[in-house]
């Protein structure tokens, strides 16, 4: 019997020690692995804390293609640019996102997805937000932007007087109200009396919602990586509890100029038989994604054109010559612009800028789930073996971005790096002597590629469109370094500041 029960003890022992991976060997054929020094967390806490410089030793130590455990999983990246296409094109019955977005989503927002979310989120999108569509997407944006935008100077607006604020919190607040307003609709001027009181409405509730988002904002990176405190857990509780009931189905259909975008998410979660607790949770989903990164790369892109005033100058001469050759002016008492799709399709300046912006400051983490044992081809002919139930993934942040070859001077702001000489957009970009087809990812790439780009880069593009023709503006401390990268959201998309950066505005006319 004491025989029988050392075997099981020692049975389970192995069994323990096997699942935390302390057994796990490199295969022929594999890519270098590092399991780290703590059994089943392997290099989780290095990784959290920054991203950037763990991923960079790995890379450093191992070459472009490595396996590391991380928190009971095993992720091989590969970083080799030239080979992205491979891995991106690859079938989804071998390297699936939806596995590894589902996982993520019921954790961070207590939604269970379904399999036809991501179509039917990519249908409506390519409808809704991405061209025709995205002509009325604009006019919502530019009417609630000009708003908020306006009405904060408040009796500023016939003093000509400074007003101060912070650069950071000043944008994500205007910007991601405005994108809320435009996705999920308006006061009615009905039920509120007057137009002047629906919108007074709209913006006490935008406001008190926006700083609600921050500070689930500011628990997100720990919520992903499931490392929040209780305390924190039962904020985060709170925080889902009243984003879930502001954007309740209900709530909703009393509103007015409700995008066809939400709309037709929502009649779609109706139509598959979703609850209604289940469609108000998937409600803030989108919300998230689609306001969560638009602010912060807001708040970058003026940041970067007020500490380079050769870039600002090029701009605002650019957004000048749009309101002209649209036959408008922008004086004290004359209408408020017309800020069409048409005029922000005329803007390659800034639409460099934007895409340098971009560039310098967003770094999400594309991962997939291997369905089946395969082998990975790279551009240069090597061939890596990964296993059935890994993750593989790439970081583009290091691989592209800031690739010296493929970016020269990579950690400098270059509004033109995205121009030809003539004026024209620039799309190659060489490394090893290739071109490289994915020269620039902050949206991503492939099935997983952001199906909102395209409306997020008209938000970016309107609210500094805005600020250009409305105010003038500039740095409280123009010597004041830009502010550092907060390390723990490597990973998540737009990056943050760890502090703000002040600065003063007030009306041009």
């Amino acid at each position: 019997v004491n025989t029988l029960v050392r075997v099981l003890i020692l049975a389970a022992l192995m069994g323990g020690l096997y699942l935390l991976g302390v057994f796990r060997q490199r295969r022929p054929g594999e890519p270098p692995l590092d399991k780290g020094l703590i059994p089943w967390l392997g290099h989780v806490l290095e990784f959290r804390r920054n991203s950037l410089k763990f991923l960079e030793r790995m890379k450093q130590k191992h070459g472009d293609v490595f396996t590391v455990q991380l928190g009971g999983f095993y992720i091989t990246f590969f970083q080799d640019p030239l080979s992205f296409g491979a891995l991106v094109k690859e079938s989804r019955d071998k390297l699936d996102f939806n596995e590894f977005a589902v996982h993520l989503v019921q954790r961070v927002f207590g939604y269970k997805a379904e399999k036809s979310d991501h179509t039917v989120l990519q249908i409506s999108s390519n409808k809704h937000l991405k061209g025709d569509g995205l002509e009325i997407m604009t006019q919502a944006m530019m009417s609630n932007l000009q708003n908020l935008m306006l009405h904060t100077m408040g009796s500023a607006t016939d003093q000509k007087t400074w007003m101060e604020d912070g650069l950071f919190m000043y944008s994500y607040n205007i910007v991601f109200r405005a994108g809320y307003l435009s996705l999920y609709g308006n006061r009615p001027h009905k039920s509120e009396g007057s137009e002047e009181k629906a919108k007074e409405k709209d913006r006490v509730e935008s406001e008190a919602l926006f700083y609600e988002f921050r500070k689930y904002d500011q628990l997100f990176p720990n919520l992903a990586y499931g490392v929040l405190t209780p305390r924190g857990r039962m904020e985060a509780e709170r925080l889902l509890g009243n984003f879930w009931n502001t954007l309740s189905v209900q709530k909703m259909k009393m509103k007015d100029n409700i995008s066809r975008w939400v709309w037709d998410m929502q009649q779609a979660k109706e139509d598959s038989g979703d609850s209604e607790t289940m469609i108000d949770r998937y409600m803030f989903v989108l919300l998230w994604a689609s306001q969560g990164n638009t602010g912060p790369s807001a708040f970058w892109l003026l940041l970067y054109l007020m500490k380079h005033p050769e870039a600002m100058a090029a701009v605002k001469e650019e957004v000048d010559k749009v309101v002209r050759e649209s036959g408008q002016e922008v004086n004290r008492g004359s209408p408020l612009l017309d800020l069409t799709r048409e005029m922000l399709l005329k803007t390659p300046i800034l639409d460099s800028a934007v895409e340098e912006t971009l560039r310098l400051t967003a770094a999400p983490l594309l991962t997939r789930a291997v369905l089946q044992d395969m082998t990975l081809k790279m551009a240069d002919g090597r061939e890596y073996s990964v296993r059935k139930g890994d993750r593989v993934a790439l970081f583009p942040y290091i691989a592209v971005h800031i690739d010296p070859e493929i970016h020269p001077d990579p950690h400098s702001f270059k509004f033109d790096r995205f121009l030809n000489p003539d004026g024209s957009k620039k799309t190659d970009f060489y490394k090893a002597g290739k071109k490289v087809k994915y020269y620039n990812m902050p949206w991503g790439a492939g099935v997983s590629m952001c199906p909102g780009r395209f409306f997020a880069t008209n938000e970016l593009k309107q609210f500094v469109f805005l600020m250009l023709v409305y105010f003038e503006f500039e740095l409280k401390n123009p010597d004041e370094k830009i502010p550092e990268i907060d390390f723990r959201r490597w990973g998540f998309g737009s990056m943050q500041p760890v502090g703000d950066v002040q600065f003063r505005y007030r009306l041009r006319y």
